[in-house]
């Protein structure tokens, strides 16, 4: 038999808030984290904005010389595992710690040190290339720096699926405590790719908005949206099995229901056409929770902003509910801090446990000018109602499909 799985303790570095309390402040207030890109000069760039963490210093999070061995994706799942951990009230020393196990994935890993050795090279030759390279771009080192930093001696996991890498991390942390691998399992996302060549990369791919407008740059579902915003940030969660967590008399924010992930099959960066993979990936998961449709009202959708992305999900949720998409509610994070990439599904996750906590639905903000082809529910206003469930959905290049349901919390 499967065991519950709840959530007690969260944290987060994002473009609108270093830590959760402060993320969901801006999300309340309906804040926008997009502004001129400052990381390098963009002036020869088409795409000129984009959603960077602000005043963000790893000494306020991390020893100087561990930090000093971490690129900026890791300083970034460093900062919110330790959130999320001292949140949770995780005391290591009272812990076996190889039942508390790590699931923190990357979707790039260090562009910046690729950058940044690759032109070394080329100038003053492969001597000159730094020894640390390899283990500071790696994806996984993510993974295994918040393991290292805090004693966490379970499996550890990075996840790589593109844009669907936090909710992959955080669905496979859950079914390794339901099924008995772990106790505890600190797991979410990160990235920190806001580089020359990660947005030249972007934009050659036509993903990116070269919208100048910080208001117009990231409008899910509306009819003029015209792609995404490169985000950065982390967001980590502290999943733990439900004995376990009352045992020690832990706070429970929620518990995770249910996990569905599928693959489309199809393209390299389109979603399929007619949903029907997101369309899976959301009954798995509410099969997962013993959960029937009519029970949902709420979903926080992938919603980059691109064309593709917010038509075929929108397809997906009418493929899958039928005539109950209308009633259902539907926003995206992604309004207001851009796309996080690796760590997208992480913060969206936290952000319905906070929707949940407080009955408040954020708006999807700038959302002005409706599309024909998506005529659903989007919250042009923030909404207050009380939901028991959560869908979250994440949608990858390569056709990665994730979805997890949150339900409120009952002993």
């Amino acid at each position: 038999m499967s065991r519950r799985v709840v959530v007690t303790g969260m944290g987060a570095i994002t473009p609108i808030g270093l830590s959760v309390d402060e993320f969901w402040e801006s999300v309340k207030a309906q804040k926008i984290g997009f502004a001129e890109i400052t990381k390098f000069d963009a002036s020869e760039h088409k795409c000129k904005l984009a959603a960077e963490v602000k005043g963000f210093e790893a000494k306020n999070y991390i020893d100087f010389k561990a930090a000093k061995r971490m690129e900026t994706f890791c300083q970034f799942a460093v900062a919110a595992a330790k959130e999320a951990i001292e949140d949770a009230g995780l005391d290591m020393t009272k812990e076996d710690p190889f039942r508390v196990g790590v699931s923190v994935g990357s979707g790039i890993g260090s562009l910046a040190a690729m950058e940044r050795e690759h032109k070394k090279l080329l100038d003053r030759g492969p001597s000159k290339v730094n020894p640390l390279l390899v283990p500071l771009m790696i994806s996984n080192m993510a993974a295994g720096n918040v393991s290292i930093y805090f004693g966490l001696k379970g499996k550890s996991l990075n996840v790589v699926t593109a844009c669907a890498t936090g909710t992959n991390s955080i669905g496979e942390a859950f079914r390794s405590i339901q099924y008995g691998d772990a106790d505890v399992m600190v797991a979410g996302g990160t990235e920190s790719g806001i580089t020359p060549l990660g947005v030249a990369g972007f934009t050659a791919l036509t993903a990116l908005s070269t919208c100048e407008d910080p208001h117009r740059c990231s409008i899910p579902f509306d009819k003029e949206r015209s792609g995404f915003v490169m985000g950065e940030g982390a967001a980590i969660v502290v999943l733990e099995e439900l004995e376990h967590a009352k045992q020690r008399g832990a706070k429970i924010y929620a518990e995770v229901a249910g996990y569905g992930a599928t693959s489309d099959a199809y393209h390299i960066t389109s979603p399929a056409e007619d949903g029907s993979g997101a369309a899976k990936a959301m009954e798995y998961a509410l099969a997962d929770g013993g959960i029937a449709k009519e029970e949902l009202f709420y979903i926080n959708a992938h919603g980059t902003s691109t064309h593709h992305n917010d038509l075929f999900e929108t397809r997906a949720i009418k493929l899958l509910f039928g005539d109950h998409a209308y009633k259902l509610k539907i926003n995206s994070t992604k309004s207001m801090i851009g796309h996080l990439l690796g760590a997208a599904g992480a913060i969206e996750f936290i952000t319905c446990i906070k929707e949940m906590q407080e009955g408040y639905l954020h708006a999807t903000v700038g959302y002005q000018v409706p599309d024909e082809e998506c005529d659903l529910d989007y919250c042009k206003e923030p909404v207050k109602e009380e939901i028991r469930y959560a869908l979250s959905n994440s949608l990858g290049f390569g056709g990665h499909n994730a979805t997890l349901l949150i339900k409120k919390y009952e002993a």
